[in-house]
């Protein structure tokens, strides 16, 4: 958090009225509400230009960075407003009013957790009602935009996410106060997404801090949860470098104490990838990444799943065209590899020196 001059408090001031404005547009246009909200959506979303930046960060010695924004991803301007509305309550509240008459709108609950995710844990409510509804919407919106980011492969949400990650859900005394439900509901969210915002070196920190669930007899321990929302996370994946990048990270999983319900659900979601076809349709980089996460999770009974596996692979002969070209293609390659290999070797040995 910055401290901000005259000029960028102005600057704010301006974008807050700005998005009172539209947000008082859509209230009074029922057709057009819908289109208001997604354009009031986008526009905070946005990544903050050069002009606007340097206006915002205007003579502050430790100015925002990228970094602390989540690494490379950068600043937005849903960033810099989340800041001001903790910063200076009062200007957020017509924003605030406006978007609870708008609750059950398309977007609405988006444009709240980009404003308010983090005045949410600063501001003092007492009111039990209140904290559970702004809480859920909280949840809901964080889950919407995180599926943004999902569909298009960025990171655009990721600095959200490591606040509710880092700054919350690791921080007990901003953790308790949300009503138990919506803890709960944040630490399964955080689960399905852990691994596409890259911070599986906090698994180990995130799952101490795991709330407990009423069915914790039945289900298990914090990992089982865990598993049983990204094995659930995996199944909706649709865009294969996500998918991936999912299939890639879960090795993190290794040595994770499982009840033998939550294993095998595990091993049966991520053979349902290993296979052509439906219901999964996966292409052959994705069966391998799961075959390669599978055999690397599960080594007992390697070699009896992939001589299964062959096995009724030969019952689809419309496949074998297939799979025999990129097994000839796959032992050229490696017959290339080992070629080139032989002659780099050849080659240093020749260039040694020999001894008189």
């Amino acid at each position: 958090m910055v401290s901000s001059t005259p000029r960028s408090f102005a600057y704010l001031d301006a974008l807050t009225q700005e998005i009172e404005k539209k947000l008082q547009q859509a209230l009074a246009s029922a057709s057009q509400r819908r289109n208001l909200l997604q354009e009031l959506f986008a526009d905070i979303a946005l990544e903050v230009d050069d002009r606007a930046r340097d206006i915002i960060l205007e003579g502050n010695e430790d100015a925002i960075s990228p970094v602390e924004y989540g690494g490379d991803e950068p600043l937005c301007f849903y960033n810099v407003l989340a800041d001001y509305y903790v910063r200076v309550p009062l200007s957020g509240k017509q924003i605030l009013e406006l978007i609870v008459r708008l609750w059950s709108q398309s977007f609405a609950s988006n444009i709240f957790t980009l404003l308010f995710h983090k005045w949410l844990f600063e501001a003092r409510l007492d009111n039990t009602d209140v904290l559970l509804r702004y809480s859920s919407a909280l949840v809901q919106g964080a889950t919407h935009v995180f599926w943004i980011d999902i569909q298009t492969n960025t990171r655009r949400f990721q600095t959200l996410f490591l606040y509710l990650l880092e700054e919350v859900a690791l921080e007990p005394s901003r953790l308790i106060k949300i009503p138990v439900q919506a803890q709960r509901d944040l630490f399964l969210l955080l689960s399905r997404f852990i691994l596409f915002y890259n911070s599986a070196d906090k698994l180990e920190s995130f799952l101490k801090h795991f709330p407990i669930f009423p069915n914790a007899f039945l289900v298990g321990s914090p990992a089982d949860f865990f598993v049983i929302e990204l094995a659930d996370q995996l199944q909706k994946l649709k865009v294969e470098p996500v998918l991936l990048h999912y299939l890639s990270q879960i090795k993190v999983l290794q040595g994770m104490e499982l009840r033998m319900t939550t294993s095998t659900r595990l091993k049966a979601c991520l053979y349902s990838f290993t296979s052509p076809g439906g219901p999964m349709y996966p292409t052959r980089a994705v069966r391998h990444a799961a075959w390669d996460a599978l055999d690397f999770l599960f080594p007992v009974g390697r070699y009896p799943r992939h001589v299964i596996s062959l096995f009724f692979r030969l019952l689809y002969p419309w496949y074998w065209p297939s799979s025999c070209w990129n097994f000839v293609v796959s032992c050229i390659k490696a017959l290339f590899l080992s070629l080139l290999n032989l002659l780099l070797s050849s080659r240093h040995k020749l260039r040694q020196p020999r001894d008189p």
